[in-house]
């Protein structure tokens, strides 16, 4: 189709062709209902295989610690079984000719005793994001967090690190660290939940340092070009966080330092609701970001088949990342490349146990047999 974008192949991810731009977006699914939260073939396995005619599946958050959970049944990457569980995934996927990179998640104080035992959940400072999350005995507020010790921040550089090396373990061709989204990171980045008066609080470069020390991390198992990042600048009023005068310019800072790396790729959301009255805000992150960053972009959120053809066609980003719709729609790229109608997602069974509204939405073809 003339002025597809989407559906170009991509090559600038050293070792790794990409067949399309399109990607699968990182989402919770919380499926890994098991003792050990372990990724099995049945569920995962089917699920990301059905949707290996993606570019680049990108999973769900998958916990580097025990001490990184923060939502119920999702598949965590520091156990030996969680390390075979996600291998027979990626086989799957590789075996129907799709890329998949694992998304490496800490929630921070996005959390609650009930995962840890009765033990507060970690996070830069001791301030309650003053959100609800859902536990194992079911939504409770969020508490008061424990100020991570430079101890815990050594330790969690480690678990980072670990993860990553079981990623590779586990046959994913990258990682992705999700930095993102009112999280760990994202709570270094930010003023109104990090108020440290050590390294690493204060300036810009002292609240994007445990970030840093992460990459440099993980870049010692995983060569550069194997690792994504993903950020949400203009994320304002959710998951506790607040924007201020000083949260782009920090965002401006970490993605001007990228370029020092030899990145797969930068990871950018638009913003999530509306922040047209937020003075701090950017209203188009890929248009605004897109010049400071020498490297691979993508962007993602609230896009459709011809957004995504424009914001690559007019050079803001190189890659666009779908979520709800690849939920709905395995074949996703086929309908888009097809012009195909796309299924609506039921947003009821998006957290929900087993199959149901997970490996059971049918393909266009699939639906055409049921039919004849």
């Amino acid at each position: 189709m003339k002025d597809n974008y989407l559906l170009q192949s991509f090559n600038n991810i050293k070792d790794l062709h990409l067949k399309n731009r399109i990607v699968m977006a990182p989402m919770t699914r919380s499926r890994a209902n098991n003792e050990g939260n372990v990724p099995t073939d049945e569920l995962q396995g089917l699920y990301y295989e059905q949707r290996a005619s993606a570019g680049l599946i990108i999973t769900e958050g998958s916990q580097v610690s025990k001490k990184a959970v923060g939502y119920i049944n999702t598949p965590g990457i520091y156990s030996d079984a969680q390390v075979k569980g996600w291998q027979k995934v990626t086989k799957r996927v590789h075996n129907a000719g799709g890329k998949i990179f694992i998304q490496l998640w800490h929630v921070g104080r996005i959390s609650h005793p009930d995962f840890h035992d009765g033990e507060l959940p970690l996070a830069p400072s001791a301030l309650n994001a003053n959100v609800t999350v859902y536990t194992p005995e079911g939504e409770k507020n969020t508490v008061t967090p424990k100020a991570m010790t430079k101890e815990d921040i050594k330790i969690t550089v480690e678990e980072f690190k670990n993860a990553a090396k079981n990623a590779m373990d586990a046959g994913f061709d990258g990682v992705e660290i999700h930095s993102s989204n009112g999280y760990l990171f994202h709570q270094f980045f930010n003023k109104t939940s990090n108020i440290r008066t050590d390294e690493y609080g204060g300036s810009k470069e002292n609240r994007a340092r445990f970030f840093f020390e992460v990459l440099d991390a993980v870049k010692e198992v995983i060569p550069e070009q194997k690792i994504g990042v993903r950020f949400n600048p203009s994320l304002h009023g959710i998951f506790g966080m607040e924007m201020d005068e000083e949260t782009i310019p920090t965002f401006e800072y970490i993605i001007k330092q990228l370029n020092n790396y030899n990145l797969a790729y930068v990871h950018l959301s638009e913003p999530f609701n509306d922040v047209s009255e937020i003075p701090y805000a950017v209203k188009e992150i890929a248009k605004h970001f897109r010049p400071l960053y020498n490297g691979n972009l993508m962007i993602n959120a609230g896009f459709d088949k011809k957004s995504g053809n424009k914001i690559i066609k007019e050079g803001n980003a190189d890659m666009v990342a779908y979520g709800k719709l690849f939920i709905s729609n395995p074949d996703l790229v086929e309908r888009f490349e097809r012009n195909q109608d796309l299924a609506e997602w039921d947003q009821d069974t998006f957290y929900t146990p087993g199959h149901k509204g997970y490996t059971d939405y049918p393909k266009i073809n699939e639906k055409v047999t049921e039919q004849a």
